[in-house]
């Protein structure tokens, strides 16, 4: 179990989950009571907090209907609410998050998000607010029976995620190589390619691993856990006062429970 430890020791706690079916397009919804960003020219101000995210992360971020809703959506929106300012969400791919917090485009980004050292040189992150597995998807059939089974393998993960950035990473730091990793957009386009022989497993959070087992016949997920991660709030490194305010908020609402009948809301005891 080498590997094992190895990316144990990589990561700390969190939790996604990637949506699942027929669901709009990246541009066109609302949140928990929010409105949705303009792709266009929306800037983040005093007034307004523009939640950044990739609506396909059940149950943190994903569409019901014209909604983005979730745990992330309902936090976010808590948040904003301690603050005065009215929230809206802007939801865009994995990969953008960073770079629109970073432009000023996004006030923060939530999207089931790792505190990692390299995304920490980039951003700043509020606490903890969510602890979750990463997991690993097989068919029911596969001769993959652990995590030292994945050597030579073909891995699909969803782009930018905490499962792509250390599957991808060198076998001398506990990854696969980039050789053995085929990077997807959405977590449910990997669960397909691993439905049609495209790929041998898929590396993603427990609770959506959970919903493509349920939604799609023939996958199973294996006993032994990948890695355990935290969750946090990105906000640029530069805006010291919103991080401040947004950490302080956040733990408020930890503290009196709002936060965790929130998560209770969305992941049950099951």
């Amino acid at each position: 179990m080498k590997k094992l430890a190895l990316l144990l020791s990589a990561l700390l706690l969190a939790a996604s989950f990637a949506g699942c079916g027929e669901t709009p397009s990246s541009s066109s919804s609302a949140a928990a009571g929010s409105t949705v960003a303009s792709e266009e020219s929306t800037t983040a101000d005093d007034n307004t907090l523009i939640m950044a995210t990739n609506a396909f992360f059940e149950p943190y971020e994903y569409y019901e209907g014209d909604e983005v809703v979730g745990i992330d959506a309902e936090v976010g929106k808590a948040i904003a609410d301690k603050l005065g300012m009215e929230f809206k969400i802007s939801d865009i791919d994995f990969d953008s998050i960073i770079p629109a917090i970073q432009s000023g485009k996004a006030s923060m980004g939530m999207a089931g998000m790792t505190v990692t050292p390299e995304r920490e040189e980039n951003v700043s992150f509020t606490r903890s607010y969510a602890t979750g597995i990463q997991v690993v998807i097989v068919p029911e059939d596969s001769t993959i029976a652990s995590i030292d089974d994945l050597e030579g393998k073909k891995i699909g993960v969803q782009q930018g995620t905490t499962g792509d950035i250390y599957c991808s990473d060198s076998p001398e730091k506990g990854g696969y190589g980039e050789d053995a990793v085929t990077r997807y957009n959405k977590g449910s386009d990997a669960v397909m390619a691993l439905l049609s022989g495209k790929v041998d497993c898929v590396v993603i959070d427990n609770e959506p691993a959970k919903a493509f087992v349920a939604a799609n016949e023939g996958l199973k997920i294996l006993d032994t856990e990948y890695a355990n991660e935290d969750y946090a709030i990105a906000i640029a490194k530069d805006n010291t006062e919103l991080l401040e305010k947004v950490d302080k908020a956040l733990a408020e609402l930890i503290e009196d429970g709002t936060v965790q009948k929130i998560v209770d809301k969305y992941i049950t005891s099951d």
